[in-house]
């Protein structure tokens, strides 16, 4: 009876992942660790700089709806969050603007306004694109990790195949079993990196636009000495309300 029980007992599969990975040894766990810090590190930059876009919008919205309220740009700047990249905008303009009296060489007071603006945008720029480069070469560089573990597992499939003289399944299953789940971890790591730049990087090209129009618009104001700022939701409401009214009569 226990004969017939263990006769009828199914086969232990011996050519799963881990079995795979024990038959490639060190290289094949080196691989398989280089693939998981690629991925690992990839989706924290994702996150962490989803966070720092949407913070980043957040105060875009605020200073829309705040900043051109005020009646001079100090006023405004207060009511901007500390430490903001639309803070940081209006703080190096005012800044500018003061410094270019202590200028001993002549300088248009627009030109130089203007450079110290485009420079904190610049460097707001720079900072949202940290870890970008990151997911490219994570992107550009996983498939050929795992191509290399393929390239190993192929290696050792053909060495079985040499001692034993024969090119039987159960002497190839598992180096070509690792060769395959090597290249399937690269493309694994690779598409979502490639996936979060590409998507970062129009979320980025957005804000940019953004800092940009306000950057021009605080120009503007300074320039026109508080003559020229651009009309703000709150104020364009009740005008667009006063045309049913209109209608009406």
């Amino acid at each position: 009876m226990l004969i017939e029980i263990l006769a009828a007992a199914p086969p232990q599969n011996s050519f799963g992942f881990m079995e795979a990975m024990e038959q490639g040894g060190v290289i094949a766990w080196f691989t398989l660790g280089v693939l998981v810090i690629m991925s690992v590190s990839s989706f924290y930059i994702l996150f962490s700089k989803l966070f720092e876009q949407n913070k980043v919008m957040k105060q875009g919205q605020a200073a829309s709806q705040q900043f051109w309220r005020a009646g001079s740009l100090r006023e405004g700047a207060s009511k901007l969050e500390k430490n903001s990249a639309y803070r940081q905008i209006v703080d190096d303009a005012i800044k500018a603007e003061e410094d270019h009296g202590k200028l001993t060489d002549p300088v248009e007071a627009h030109d130089w306004v203007h450079g110290n603006i485009q420079r904190s945008q610049d460097l707001i720029n720079s900072k949202l694109a940290t870890g970008l480069p990151w997911l490219a070469t994570v992107g550009a560089t996983s498939p050929f990790i795992g191509l290399f573990g393929t390239v190993i597992g192929i290696y050792r499939a053909l060495i079985k195949i040499g001692i034993a003289g024969q090119a039987s399944i159960d002497a190839v299953a598992g180096p070509v079993g690792e060769a395959l789940i090597m290249t399937a971890l690269g493309l694994g790591v690779a598409v979502p990196a490639v996936l979060a730049y590409n998507w970062l990087q129009g979320r980025n090209k957005r804000i940019a636009e953004n800092l940009s129009g306000f950057a021009n618009d605080v120009l503007g104001y300074i320039a026109s000495d508080g003559g020229v700022k651009p009309v703000t939701a709150a104020a364009a409401k009740p005008a667009a309300a006063a045309k049913p009214a209109a209608a009406k009569k």
